[in-house]
């Protein structure tokens, strides 16, 4: 199965980063900054402008991965 490996993920949890929290990879940005962005009805470019560090691919790329484990979830 050559170039068919999973993406890597662009999330990371290490105790020892933040507490545990779920941060983007490279940073210590939590994933849950991002969330608290959408859920209060701020555009995706108002989090990449606080958080310069986490780029676009990897904010898309993180609430990929978080539609597919809650859609995979709701097939339980």
């Amino acid at each position: 199965m050559s170039g068919m490996s999973e993406p890597e993920s662009v999330i990371h949890i290490d105790p020892e980063t933040l507490g545990g929290a779920p941060v983007f990879v490279g940073t210590r940005v939590p994933l849950q900054a991002l969330i608290d962005y959408i859920r209060g009805g701020h555009p995706l470019s108002d989090f990449l402008d606080d958080f310069p560090t986490v780029s676009h691919s990897q904010a898309v790329a993180a609430l990929d991965e978080a539609k597919e484990l809650l859609v995979a979830h709701s097939h339980r």
